[in-house]
């Protein structure tokens, strides 16, 4: 069952946690509208001309500042951690994390969901991370991809997705963060895939 606005309020005050949340101005009828981070990671396409799943290390390899934006080279995959408006390029695809921090009880999970106005403009939020799982904490990271004919420019701060949370038929015996494997709890900035821990592709 999807919790509604007063059940959010409700949930918010006893043991949901969203740090950062304006409940007046981002809790909706049956859903809060999350605002994106300021640190975005990119590919780096020009340094491969292929990803292998079972070979993958994004290994941290320089940091650099220029006053404005920082940034943290690693083997595949650029960070840019800046308060000025990031430029999504049609067919460009970007990790991005979420200015509020999450913490969701055990006996709920989250689903993220695209904003309307957002996807009539070619942004596509999730490709696949939609669901959050109960017991999840951290900053999530959305997989934001532009399907559109124009670039779009992304503002840290603007409202960039909403998240719906339902109630579970009971708690769960092994939440997120207390399974072994739990790759990204307690993510922080436009994680990296941690697709290097999994054991089925070795």
């Amino acid at each position: 069952m999807v919790l509604s606005d007063h059940d959010i309020k409700e949930r918010l005050k006893a043991d949901l946690i969203i740090k950062g949340v304006d409940v007046d101005a981002q809790v909706g009828p049956s859903s809060v509208d999350l605002r994106l981070g300021n640190r975005f990671r990119m590919f780096k396409i020009s340094d491969h001309s292929m990803i292998d799943p079972a070979d993958y290390h994004d290994e941290l390899i320089k940091k650099w500042d220029d006053g404005e934006t920082k940034v943290e080279e690693c083997t595949y995959t650029r960070l840019y951690i800046s308060t000025k408006p990031f430029i999504l390029h049609p067919g460009e695809f970007v990790l991005a994390s979420l200015k509020e921090y999450i913490q969701i009880p055990d006996d709920l999970v989250g689903r993220l969901e695209g904003r309307s106005s957002l996807g009539r403009l070619g942004l596509m939020v999730h490709s696949t991370a939609g669901y959050v799982d109960p017991g999840f904490c951290g900053h999530l990271t959305l997989e934001l991809a532009n399907v559109g004919k124009l670039p779009v420019k992304l503002y840290p701060g603007m409202r960039i997705c909403q998240i719906v949370f339902q109630d579970m038929t009971s708690p769960a015996d092994v939440p997120y963060g207390k399974k072994e494997g739990s790759k990204y709890q307690d993510e922080c900035g436009a994680t990296q895939s941690r697709i290097d821990i999994d054991v089925d592709i070795k």
